[in-house]
């Protein structure tokens, strides 16, 4: 069995693990939000101002930090005055299956659900399509509690005070279908909106332009050397890990061999290069770090589930995708000293979902039970460690076996572990510096890789107790299994 050596400080912290780093995206594409979350006031399925019950349990299970909205893409075609009030104009949605919206879910019941799962609202304003005077006037709407024309108009609409708004996204892959910018031309469009983008009820508003494409690190540089003492507090990026790594063949979400499976871990891999080379990039024009990054979207992107619509962008969720959950959080948490929130694409029935509906029904996807097992990361300090582990040679890469991250809070580790491998288990050695590591407890989410929760309540992937582990000379060792991932929880 091969064997992994993490060694830790207790008392060395690095960063602290920004809960928004487990946040999430809820864009107008197929049944995200329309028959999704949203179903209206006058379904037969349960639901709170329209707004499904288990929908709104199942976001509060896993203590929701963010959720982002209305796109996307979406977004920048987005007019929010045509959302509110009682007579709403219908919108034609010409990204995702070109079906026409009643825009019966808009900016008060985007933000009353916000409310409701005590989650921050992320909102992504249209530059693409839009105007400077349309973003404003949004703001006013939301934030202003004094007597002006759009405060007075929300207050006509039901809401007399104004909301919180601590995250605004100024305009979405603006390099792509929000525009096809050059970075130089978004850098001054940037700064135009940003001015006028005034919070009345929020004064810290974190203003977030928009970043690169995966791995176009000139258009990182190029907005930094324009924006770094501009009032930017944080840039986004959007990765999707793709099998083949053939957008026109992404590949299937439940057939795959173990080839295919290893490339599509050693696509997700990926995150941690294009992070620190961003990073980096960041680093040189602003050294004392204030311009953070957001990963407002990342997640497995495969071919859509046969006979469904090619634009709705539906697919399932197996073990594998649970890996992959695992090792971007991992990944996150590792550079949280440059990331401060994640969102993943996206919440329900679209892409990498944490739930998945028919009808009445209900699934927790195995990426749910991802985010499940790594609440206590939420708001913990990130322990320096030092770590080596063996690599695997698949699929024509050489794949780190082992990921990991271990944080503290209120005087308790917590350390999460995947083992990527499909066929070896691991021996891992964890040794405090100093002090004898007690209280140990474990779960594990481990299936076969194949395996996806189903609609008939079968549900192979979830969180058990663990008991693999023993403490000897103070060190506690433990087996991490083949494709699985696990959580230890111990003091010293």
């Amino acid at each position: 069995m091969k064997t992994a050596y993490l060694k830790f400080d207790g008392e060395k912290t690095v960063s602290h693990i920004n809960k928004e780093i487990y946040g999430h995206f809820s864009e107008h594409l197929g049944r995200c939000i329309y028959n999704g979350i949203f179903v209206g006031k006058d379904s037969p399925i349960p639901n709170t101002d329209g707004v499904r019950n288990d929908v709104i349990d199942a976001l509060k299970e896993i203590e929701i930090p963010v959720l982002r909205w209305p796109g996307g893409c979406f977004a920048d075609e987005y007019h929010w005055h045509d959302g509110v009030g009682k007579n709403r104009r219908p919108i034609l949605n010409t990204n995702w299956g070109g079906v026409v919206e009643d825009n019966s879910f808009g900016t008060n019941e985007f933000l009353n659900l916000c409310e409701k799962l005590g989650c921050e609202p992320y909102l992504a304003g249209n530059m693409g399509s839009g105007t400077v005077s349309e973003l404003a006037s949004w703001l006013e709407y939301i934030t202003y509690d004094g007597n002006s024309p759009y405060a007075l108009e929300r207050k006509a609409n039901g809401r007399e005070r104004s909301w919180k708004l601590k995250y605004l996204g100024i305009g979405n892959e603006n390099w792509g279908c929000g525009g096809n910018m050059r970075p130089e031309t978004y850098a001054d469009e940037y700064r135009r909106y940003e001015t006028f983008a005034k919070n009345y009820s929020t004064p810290d508003m974190v203003k977030i332009a928009c970043g690169p494409n995966a791995d176009d690190y000139n258009w990182t540089e190029t907005i930094m050397q324009n924006l770094k003492s501009w009032h930017t507090g944080a840039i986004s990026l959007h990765y999707y890990t793709l099998p083949t790594g053939d957008w026109s063949k992404k590949g299937s979400a439940l057939t795959f061999d173990d080839n295919e499976y290893y490339k599509t871990i050693s696509s997700t891999m990926y995150m941690d290069e294009i992070i620190t080379k961003h990073g980096e990039i960041m680093n040189k024009y602003d050294p004392e770090g204030k311009i953070k990054l957001i990963v407002d979207e990342w997640g497995c992107w495969y071919d859509v589930e046969e006979g469904t619509n090619p634009g709705f962008l539906y697919q399932q969720n197996t073990m594998r995708d649970a890996i992959v959950a695992a090792i971007n959080l991992n990944i996150f948490n590792n550079h949280s000293d440059k990331v401060i929130m994640a969102n993943l694409a996206q919440v329900m029935n679209v892409l990498q979902s944490v739930l998945l509906s028919d009808g009445e029904r209900l699934v927790k996807t195995p990426t749910w039970q991802i985010f499940k097992m790594y609440l206590p990361h939420h708001d913990a300090e990130l322990v320096k460690t030092s770590f080596a582990a063996p690599d695997l040679e698949k699929a024509d890469k050489t794949i780190p076996m082992i990921t990991y991250s271990l944080s503290k809070k209120n005087g308790e580790f917590f350390l999460t572990a995947s083992n990527c491998s499909l066929d070896e288990d691991c021996t891992m050695l964890i040794d405090p510096e100093q002090g004898e590591i007690n209280n140990v407890t474990a779960q594990i989410v481990n299936a076969e890789i194949h395996s996806y929760n189903g609609f008939d309540n079968n549900t192979p992937v979830s969180i058990s107790d663990y008991n693999g582990f023993e403490i000897k000379e103070d060190k506690l060792r433990v087996t991490l299994p083949a494709h699985s991932v696990t959580a230890f929880k111990f003091k010293l």
